[in-house]
């Protein structure tokens, strides 16, 4: 939670996967090491479970793009040379 542009970007939804992850882990980091009040630990919950969010989306949209190549050469097989 950076006043670098990052919280911002992440309000309106455009941080990438890998900056999504990155902020991530530094959640995860942050009340892991405790010290932070509970006001300051359930914020940081709050925007943990965002970018939570936020990962799975983009690894979904990946699988999807994924299962999607993988099943462009079935496809195409399956459509035959014309040489049976």
């Amino acid at each position: 939670m950076t006043d670098d542009g990052t919280t911002t970007a992440a309000a309106t939804g455009t941080l990438g996967y890998e900056q999504a992850r990155d902020e991530l882990i530094e959640v995860v980091r942050r009340l892991e090491a405790g010290g932070t009040t509970l006001e300051e630990s359930l914020a940081l919950w709050e925007r943990g479970e965002e970018l939570a969010k936020m990962c799975r989306h983009w690894l979904e949209g990946a699988r999807a793009r994924l299962d999607a190549a993988l099943a462009r050469p079935e496809e195409a097989s399956g459509a035959g040379d014309g040489t049976d």
